[in-house]
């Protein structure tokens, strides 16, 4: 049985001076490249990660935006802000990083489950492949992609941890919110998540 780690978005426009940008993210994108470094072949036997790549996902992007189903352009394919933060950008590119998926080329794509590589596999099968049954999330936003990627792994029949002290939450209600949809699907938390105020 191995144990995997599923880093979610840490990227440029979600962090702050992006498009969409989470307060706290670039703070965050520094804890998880330490816990990758530290924890990358000990703790997690496979460390993936998920990116937006944005081509055209419709409604997704709004010039006037609800932030729960549409936003302002953000993570388009190819462009600066859809690349993974500096502070994480290193440590993905040094090889503990096992595989990158990329999600949303025509949708909104909130969950890392909906993603695939460069070689067209679904995360899921990705992970399957290679014996892992338990996966912990982290990443940006709490209440957002990684509650999607969260979610689905528990759907997709993985036993799923989100740990808070490597996630940023947007909001104090929706990440309340989000909390209690991980108690009742099954999702197991430790630590404490940050959110702006």
């Amino acid at each position: 049985m191995s144990r995997g780690l599923i880093v979610v978005d840490v990227q440029n426009d979600f962090c702050e001076g992006g498009s969409v940008p989470v307060a706290g993210g670039a703070q965050i994108a520094t804890r998880v490249a330490r816990l990758v470094e530290q924890t990358a072949g000990t703790d997690y036997q496979y460390v993936v990660a998920t990116r937006d790549h944005h081509i055209d996902p419709g409604s997704h992007f709004s010039e006037s935006p609800d932030y729960k189903d549409s936003f302002p352009v953000h993570c388009v394919a190819g462009d600066e802000g859809g690349e993974f933060h500096p502070h994480f950008a290193p440590t993905a590119a040094g090889g503990k990083v096992h595989a990158v998926f990329f999600k949303g080329a025509h949708s909104a794509s909130k969950s890392g489950f909906e993603g695939a590589d460069d070689q067209g596999t679904p995360l899921a099968d990705w992970l399957r492949a290679r014996g892992v049954e338990d996966v912990d999330v982290v990443g940006i936003a709490t209440d957002h992609c990684v509650r999607a990627t969260a979610l689905d792994a528990v759907k997709a029949g993985f036993r799923a941890r989100v740990l808070l002290d490597y996630s940023v939450g947007v909001a104090p209600e929706t990440t309340a919110s989000t909390l209690e949809d991980f108690r009742q699907a099954g999702v197991a938390v430790s630590g404490a998540t940050p959110v702006t105020q």
